[in-house]
């Protein structure tokens, strides 16, 4: 499937701000999985940027505006093509017990997405449910569904129920919140069972087109802004994708920008002002399937 995706950030400053400077991971990755067509990226005012890649492999790229402005508007364009996601079958067939065997044995390969961080961490709820879901004699295949239903069951998602900021204590004990905090939650169980998973950050097609005779795709549910869901790593070496938002492996309906331990190393884009007054923030995503995708070769990214 091909998607065309606009990722839309405006900041407006109560009084004008004297200085800028931010840092955005908006660019996806090529991966088995998908391919970037098209990438654009505008800021208004314009602003040259500089590109690198940080710690999680992630396209990072970083601007400043060194000059007064009352607002400043970040558009992101892209293309993308999706491919289907087949289940990493043998990984899957490998026992909870003896998977964590087996990352134990190495922790220091996989060390980032073995720990607990200041946004993800180890709770007695996350102990608990290590235990109850995570049973060692289960196949990963086995387990990791079971996990990411309850965590779906379990979890109410209410659209501005929690913020960025929101401790993960206050997720578990209000059982509500949206994509990002549920992803948090699956983190801390599965890095507590001494199992590697990451944070990751994209986007998703919530409302798939008019379907046709047969075709089983429901609506799945997503913010108007990014999407959050889990990877897992599984012997083998391959990770996995688990959305606990819509209880599903993630598919082809899925686009990965960044990854990271948490939401914090993930972010599409932060940073900071100087100035009176305070900001205020506005985030719109639009991902639209094309219908009748390309058949020209890929297109370089343009930057």
């Amino acid at each position: 499937m091909e998607f065309e995706i606009t990722h839309v950030t405006n900041y407006a400053y109560e009084h004008p701000a004297a200085e800028a400077y931010l840092e955005t991971r908006l660019t996806p990755p090529d991966t088995s999985h998908q391919t970037v067509l098209r990438r654009a990226l505008m800021i208004d005012p314009p602003t040259p940027t500089s590109a690198y890649t940080d710690y999680f492999g992630n396209n990072t790229e970083f601007f400043s505006l060194p000059w007064r402005h009352r607002s400043l508007a970040v558009v992101n364009e892209l293309v993308v093509r999706t491919h289907p996601q087949p289940v990493p079958e043998p990984g899957l067939a490998v026992a909870v017990d003896e998977a964590r065997q087996i990352f134990a044995s190495a922790p220091e390969q996989h060390y980032d997405y073995l720990q607990a961080t200041d946004v993800v961490g180890r709770h007695r709820e996350a102990h608990q449910w290590s235990r109850k879901f995570l049973v060692g004699r289960s196949t990963l295949g086995e387990a990791l569904p079971r996990l990411n239903r309850a965590v779906h069951e379990h979890f109410a998602y209410e659209s501005g129920s929690t913020e960025n900021s929101t401790p993960i204590e206050v997720v578990w004990k209000q059982r509500r919140g949206v994509c990002q905090d549920f992803t948090h939650v699956m983190l801390s169980v599965l890095r507590t069972a001494g199992l590697p998973a990451r944070y990751v950050c994209g986007y998703i097609e919530t409302d798939p087109p008019a379907p046709r005779p047969g075709d089983t795709r429901r609506r799945l549910v997503g913010a108007v802004a990014t999407h959050a869901w889990v990877e897992v790593l599984l012997p083998g070496l391959k990770w996995v994708g688990l959305d606990p938002t819509n209880d599903k492996y993630c598919d082809d309906r899925h686009v990965v920008v960044s990854y990271g331990r948490d939401y914090s190393d993930a972010t599409p884009i932060r940073g900071t002002f100087k100035g009176a007054g305070r900001q205020r923030m506005k985030v719109k995503v639009l991902v639209r399937r094309r219908l009748r995708p390309a058949q020209s070769p890929v297109a370089p990214i343009v930057a």
